[in-house]
């Protein structure tokens, strides 16, 4: 038996498997390297995970992860989930998590569009190439946290429809003076963001939030898709993002002559799927 997760920015998914057959399955807090520390990580697998994950010594760990990108990155969560399971780990970025979940074997472009956003061009077997998503500062296009950063600052500036605002400030329940604070004096912004942003989930017949939403996403294809040999190649997404507005992501796809072939909510179906032979 094995334990798969998948951790984003915002929480982390977790599966104990047995071959294809998920025995437990549970949710923790986001768990990144950049952000936490290895007590941070430990503290929060012991405090936030069911027992029955730790009831014995597991063939492998398997963990993907938002900020496992560089050795010394990984190495921080594998001490914290080998300190906690003593078992083996392999720790791989959450772009590979999702190429392996959405493409399993098959050649083709694979994106996250959540809390964050990502993509690459996988061969079948691993990364070959990937355009820099740059974090919520510089990048992360069409992500929760790019389209909360853009609403929060419409809103704050009075660019939004009044009504919108109004309505968001009594969604929220803070003053424009308490909303720089959460967002400046936070270790994570980024979540603050994304929180922010599901106000507009259900709000897309609004031409305001619809512009707002289609152009994040547009970014997304422009900044990112169309830098890869994306014609004729298989497209797919994942992500709290690409599901909630999974409509506007498939116009804009038209628009370049884009087929997407999946839309998924989680890696982790295929995750299990990729990893139930010996690998």
């Amino acid at each position: 038996m094995k334990i798969i997760a998948d951790s984003s920015a915002s929480r982390t998914e977790w599966a104990l498997v047995d071959g294809a057959t998920v025995v437990e399955h549970a949710f923790t807090k986001g768990l990144n390297p950049f952000f936490h520390t290895r007590r941070d990580i430990s503290h929060s697998i012991r405090l936030e995970l069911p027992e029955a994950f730790f009831k014995r010594r597991w063939e492998r760990i398997h963990f993907y992860g938002a900020g496992c990108t560089s050795p010394e990155k990984k190495k921080i969560v594998e001490a914290s989930l080998v300190a906690q399971f003593k078992t083996p780990v392999t720790v791989e970025s959450d772009l590979l998590g999702a190429a392996r979940g959405l493409l399993i074997n098959e050649a083709g472009i694979a994106c996250i569009l959540g809390s964050g956003s990502n993509s690459c061009y996988y061969d079948g077997r691993a990364i070959v190439k990937n355009v820099r998503s740059l974090g919520y500062i510089l990048g992360d296009e069409g992500s929760a946290a790019y389209i909360g950063k853009r609403f929060l600052s419409d809103c704050l500036k009075d660019i939004a429809p009044a009504q919108l605002v109004n309505d968001f400030f009594e969604y929220i329940n803070l003053s424009p003076d308490e909303i720089m604070s959460a967002i400046y004096d936070h270790s994570l912004p980024s979540n603050t963001l994304s929180v922010y942003s599901r106000f507009l989930m259900d709000k897309l017949d609004q031409d305001y939030v619809y512009r707002l939403v289609r152009h994040a996403i547009d970014a997304f294809f422009r900044r990112n898709v169309l830098q890869y040999d994306y014609e004729g190649k298989t497209v797919c997404f994942v992500g709290s993002n690409a599901c909630a507005y999974s409509g506007v992501l498939t116009e804009v796809a038209d628009s370049y002559n884009i087929k997407i072939k999946k839309i998924a909510p989680s890696s982790m179906p295929g995750l299990v799927k990729y990893h139930s032979t010996d690998r």
